[in-house]
This record gives C-alpha cells, structure tokens and sequence, in this order.
C-alpha cells in the first residue's frame, strides 16, 4: 500500500492546525458573544461609526444569513453582516463588524496591499484552475522525454500564485483588525473589558489566515518534492 509521506510530514500538521484555528475562532467568537456592550452598540452600529468616521457614508450595510459570514464586497461597496453579529451588542460583534468596515477603508483610501491583492485575483483563479492540470500533464510526459518535466513546473509555479495570494492577504487582515481596535479604542465607548474581547476574537480570526497560508505553503513544498522527485528518476 503507497503512503504518500511527504502529505503526512508537510500538509497534515498544517491542516491540524488549521483546523484548531477554525475552532478557536468559533470558540472564542462565541465567549465574547455574550460580553454584553454597555454603550448598547451593535455590530451595524459599529460598521457605520468606522465608516461615517472615514467619510464612507455611501457603503451600504445589509444583513445575511449564517454565522460568521460577514464580508465586505468592493464590487457593490456593500458590508454584509451575519445574523450573529448585525443586530448583536456584544464585544464579538463589534470586533467583528469594525473588522470588515475596516477593509471599506482600505479600498477606499487605496492600501497598497489591498490594491496586489486585487490585480492578482484573475490569475491566481487562472492558476489555480490549470496548477494540477500541467503538473500531472508534465509528469507523463516527462516520461518520454526529461525536458518535458518543464510543464509540470510551469504548474508547480501555478499553485504558487495561489500561495503568494494567501501571503499578501495576511497584511490586508491584520491592517483591517488594527483600523478596528484603533476605532474602537477611539470612539471612547467601550470598556477596558469590552475592548479585550474584540482584540480577542479579531486575533483568533487573524489566526485562521495563517493556517490557510500555512496549509498552501506546505502544499506547494509537497509539490516541488514530487515534481522534483518524479524527474529526477527518469534522468
């Protein structure tokens, strides 16, 4: 029976940890749920004082289905706020919603990573799609001849969009939950406690951008073995 170790040693500790990331969020997202503002701010209250605060009076904040699904879409300048947090007056919430306003001023004052990140998105989309396509199309055809192995390397270089895109989207998340502290911290309407919370859960959140970063990585190291090791036997 093959067992594909180079899974087991680089990809499954990071999928590990991903998935601690994933719970530590909903787990600490949840403690937070019910500290309680007592400034009685919910989290749309929260997103239209960051935004009204940048002059941002034109995007619009709606509310949508599900927990922790809240979102800011440049294309419609609309912030969606989940059913757990739109009408919720708890430090999570506020966090949460000051977190995604936060990445409506980034678009709108121009933040140089935010403006990478969305130049890249066609062809990470573009490489994503064709990565494991040319990497296995190379792999049989470096069968016939060495030099072909260049195409499964041109798909190792397609997954690698996808890695960098996960790198410039950390700097775009950090910054959005900085502008929320600062926001937070600004208005002059939260406790010391209250504040606590939101750092929390927006810390927890930011963890899971490094577990997606950590399991593309690992993944493209995996590749690069393989590629690697699968020509070099038929040289």
């Amino acid at each position: 029976m093959y067992i594909d170790w180079t899974y087991i040693v680089l990809v499954l500790p990071a999928i590990i940890f991903s998935l601690w990331a994933s719970n530590r969020v909903k787990s600490t997202f949840k403690k937070y749920s019910s500290v309680y503002t007592k400034s009685h701010m919910t989290g749309y209250d929260a997103a239209r004082m960051v935004l009204d605060a940048n002059g941002l009076y034109s995007v619009r904040i709606q509310r949508i289905s599900g927990n922790l699904t809240d979102r800011f879409d440049p294309r419609t300048n609309v912030i969606s706020l989940s059913d757990t947090v739109y009408n919720n007056a708890s430090s999570a919430a506020i966090g949460v919603a000051a977190h995604e306003a936060g990445h409506a001023v980034q678009y709108a004052q121009e933040y140089f990573p935010i403006k990478i990140r969305i130049a890249i998105v066609p062809i990470t989309n573009f490489g994503s799609k064709m990565s494991m396509p040319l990497i296995l199309m190379g792999l049989l055809l470096s069968a016939f001849s060495p030099h072909l192995s260049v195409v499964a390397y041109i798909g190792v270089t397609c997954f690698a969009l996808s890695t960098f895109f996960q790198l410039i989207t950390l700097p775009t998340e950090f910054n959005a939950s900085k502008r929320a502290i600062a926001a937070i911290v600004g208005s002059g309407q939260f406790t010391t406690e209250e504040i606590a919370g939101s750092k929390k859960v927006l810390s927890a959140a930011a963890m899971t951008y490094v577990a997606a970063l950590a399991v593309s990585f690992m993944e493209l190291m995996r590749l690069v073995l393989i590629v690697k090791n699968r020509t070099n036997k038929r040289r």
